[in-house]
């Protein structure tokens, strides 16, 4: 079946129907891995976005439900060069086009990628429609109300799309180790999975949880997680991690990061293209080193809010200059922008996590 996918500036691809069929619009935006693609598809972060994939052809090693980062995918839609119909892999479940449909995605196959990612490289990210709903060709009233609904489609900066991944009610992960609470705003499995490696008993919180009810939860470390958007239209967190600083350490990944920056008096900005892959070059200032990163968002913290006597940057983008990593001077209070759980990608970064027990250590430590 054909399918095409329309911009809001009216630029127009021809493709084929991948996953579902019908019209979804989102906005588009692209992830640079060559693997990774079930953790990329159930990413909670792209809420809201059309995701391209720029590596020409995905799903060689299937689908396995293992790797999924969510219960269910939670991005608009999907468009590849190729989708892979024979994957060879022991761990394979399913092709990525049945996997798509189990879930409901649209997606479009067949486009020159290529082409579009160079235009939302040049011209930034765009809304879109993926229109698959069985008409072999578009006429213009069609395309019209296509680039209407794209140019309707709700942007990051307008939509709250945290409260439609955060969990609705807490739940807890047992483990011999530290009591880590986190603040879901669409937390990935993975990084779950890194605090329980590491001994953690974990409580999830709703997003919109009180600095109250986290501090009822006893924890000896909170951690703000990732999610979608943009960090303003969740006001609501900013001043309960104001709150909490200093009651317990505290790491933000992401969203996570770009909210306690925010806590912190700085703001944010929305990137040309954002930093989507598992390929992105970070340097940690106090000792040089480059590591390579998993990241995933659109908006990045503006550096000249930062309030340099209370705020350290850490870690800075080998891409762009923009902010990585920041620490507070005074409180436990550390933060990244990008995944150093690393699903997909390098694991470069995942001492950022062991470094947060050792300051869940000093901390306790520090009480006694």
């Amino acid at each position: 079946m054909k399918a095409y996918l329309v911009l809001e500036d009216g630029t127009v691809y021809e493709g084929s129907a991948l996953g579902e069929s019908g019209v979804i619009s989102g906005e588009v935006v692209f992830n640079t891995g060559m693997v990774g693609y079930t953790e990329a598809f159930t990413d909670p972060s792209y809420k809201g976005q059309i995701v391209v994939m720029t590596y020409p052809l995905i799903g060689n090693y299937g689908v396995n439900e293992e790797d999924m980062e969510a219960a269910k995918p939670s991005l608009n839609g999907v468009i590849v060069r190729e989708a892979c119909r024979q994957p060879s892999n022991f761990r394979s479940e399913s092709d990525i086009n049945q996997f798509l449909l189990r879930y409901g995605v649209i997606g479009i196959e067949g486009i020159d990628t290529r082409s579009l990612t160079r235009k939302l490289r040049t011209q930034g990210t765009m809304n879109g429609v993926i229109y698959s709903a069985g008409r072999s060709n578009l006429d213009t009233a069609t395309l019209s109300e296509l680039v209407q609904l794209a140019k309707e489609c709700p942007h990051a900066d307008k939509a709250n799309f945290v409260r439609d991944v955060t969990t609705r009610e807490p739940y807890h992960i047992d483990g011999d180790g530290y009591r880590v609470t986190v603040i879901d705003y669409g937390v990935k499995r993975s990084l779950l999975h890194g605090l329980s490696g590491r001994g953690c008993r974990i409580t999830v919180m709703p997003a919109t949880s009180s600095a109250r009810q986290v501090a009822e939860t006893e924890p000896d470390g909170i951690v703000l997680s990732n999610g979608p958007g943009d960090p303003r239209n969740v006001d609501y967190a900013t001043p309960v991690v104001r709150e909490l600083l200093g009651y317990r350490p505290i790491l933000g990944i992401c969203l996570g990061h770009q909210i306690l920056c925010r806590a912190l008096g700085a703001e944010v900005f929305k990137l040309k293209f954002g930093h989507r892959g598992g390929n992105h070059p970070v340097k940690e200032l106090s000792t040089g080193k480059v590591y390579i990163t998993s990241q995933n968002h659109g908006y990045a913290i503006d550096r000249d809010t930062i309030d340099d006597s209370v705020v350290e940057v850490t870690h800075v983008s080998l891409n762009d200059g923009t902010v990585e990593g920041i620490r507070h001077r005074h409180f436990p209070a550390v933060s990244v922008q990008y995944h150093p759980e690393s699903s997909p990608g390098p694991r470069d970064s995942w001492y950022m996590l062991d470094r947060f027990m050792e300051e869940i250590t000093r901390f306790k430590l520090q009480e006694e």
